[in-house]
């Protein structure tokens, strides 16, 4: 069966819930990632997470232990708030990878160096991400 943009992104999901467990490291996140988004089928997205845990249970020995400490699951906060950390400086730099591109490619079309605009909206973004260190929303 054919697999549908919500199949990768459910795929995509597992793999980042992963890497911020400390199951991936981010070379084979990035790699299994990339073969995520380029799947075709379902089989294809099968063997991405098959050494992965199901989605919202334990993997081994933890998941036959008992009550669940609430406190053990504390330092859970602090990753979360890296992981979106390094979601927004990952969608700055794939941002500021398309403008560059617009750039270089008007440029070349031109056949000179136009002023690098880029530099505003970039530094204007990298600005608004670190603001939000000092600033945090109340997500």
């Amino acid at each position: 069966m054919r697999a549908s943009d919500a199949d990768r992104d459910a795929t995509a999901q597992r793999l980042a819930t992963a890497l911020s467990e400390g199951r991936l490291d981010l070379a084979e996140y990035d790699h299994r990632l990339n073969a995520a988004l380029a799947a075709t089928t379902i089989g294809d997205l099968v063997p991405i997470t098959a050494d992965l845990p199901a989605p919202g249970g334990a993997a081994g020995p933890a998941a036959d232990s008992g009550p669940v400490d609430l406190a053990a699951n504390a330092p859970a906060a602090p990753a979360s708030e890296w992981r979106k950390w390094f979601d927004e400086w990952r969608h700055w730099l794939g941002g500021s990878v398309i403008m560059i591109g617009i750039w270089g490619t008007t440029s070349f079309a031109g056949g000179e160096l136009q002023p690098f605009w880029p530099l505003i909206p970039i530094g204007i973004w990298a600005a608004v991400i670190v603001a939000m260190v000092f600033f945090p929303g109340d997500d």
